[in-house]
């Protein structure tokens, strides 16, 4: 009986676990909408030190009411091996955007895509 208790405890401790093994997709709209909003803590925990100091650099810019609607879609990716590519659309933008994101201890992590690095789309 004790070892029904004990491992009926267990399991209801990795089952309340916060995940942190978020998919590609899950990550790009994290980090989507952290950008849009201006949530920056959100936005360096999800990205790579390159990823955060670029989109960093710009997120004043662009800014949107926490009330607003982001309609985060993905529109493409690519998965091969440790990299990863979100092709994605808001509501506040015509232009779809695309993440480039790269596994970092097990996490998913946007990062910096160099403006002559060629992604799959």
């Amino acid at each position: 009986m004790k070892k029904m208790l004990i491992y009926s405890l267990l399991i209801l401790f990795f089952s309340c676990a916060e995940n942190n093994n978020l998919s590609p997709d899950e990550t790009a709209k994290i980090v989507a909408e952290s950008f849009y909003y201006g949530d920056e803590a959100t936005l360096k925990k999800h990205t790579t030190a390159e990823g955060y100091a670029n989109l960093a650099s710009i997120q004043s810019m662009f800014i949107e009411d926490k009330n607003s609607e982001a309609d985060f879609k993905v529109v493409d990716k690519a998965i091969e091996d440790d990299v990863a590519w979100i092709k994605y659309s808001t509501s506040y933008d015509t232009k779809p955007g695309i993440f480039k994101l790269v596994q970092n201890d097990g996490r998913w992590k946007v990062t910096h895509n160099g403006p002559r690095e060629k992604g799959p789309f």
